[in-house]
């Protein structure tokens, strides 16, 4: 007997179409349709319409209108990211950054226990595979600059803005 173990769907959001991947332990994938470093769309899996059988992305679309909406200010999903021991934790602090808040990749590698592994950090971060999900975006630069990211810098400024205090989360980038 065979089973489908991993399957996407897209959905439409204010930063342009989204592509979700997923298995029976969460969701494996949230992409840009440009993002950087986007794996092979084979390893996607089958196309799966919202909302059906195994991989029931209702629940991620809703939480993730609800967040841009501006009425949800974290996810509760199940995750399942691919990655190394050590991306793996660095994924792990990205959870902990708060809605609105910015951490630099010198902090989170403090927070990882050596300072001295920023870099390793901004590698990992820029491997994330559950963009908004993981909130990547929220990482800057020692001064506080913006830095590369997988949906480019345009988006990054327009999710930082969409959590900034001042912002009704109402507008769309694409």
């Amino acid at each position: 007997m065979s089973t489908i173990s991993v399957v996407h769907t897209t959905i439409d959001s204010p930063v342009g179409e989204l592509t979700l991947v997923g298995g029976e332990d969460g969701v494996t994938g949230l992409f840009f349709s440009d993002h950087r470093r986007l794996p092979d769309p084979a390893s996607f899996g089958a196309r799966s319409s919202v909302g059906t059988g195994l991989s029931d992305f209702v629940e991620v679309e809703s939480q993730l209108a609800a967040w841009f909406a501006g009425e949800r200010r974290a996810f509760d999903l199940p995750l399942a990211p691919v990655g190394t021991d050590f991306r793996q934790r660095v994924w792990q602090q990205l959870a902990t950054i708060p809605w609105g808040e910015t951490r630099t990749y010198g902090q989170l590698a403090a927070a990882l226990g050596d300072v001295r592994l920023a870099r390793a950090v901004g590698t990992a971060n820029g491997a994330n595979p559950l963009s908004i999900l993981l909130p990547c975006h929220r990482v800057v630069g020692s001064a506080g600059s913006l830095t590369g990211y997988a949906g480019g810098l345009v988006r990054k400024r327009f999710l930082l803005d969409h959590e900034a205090p001042a912002s009704a989360g109402s507008g769309r980038l694409f």
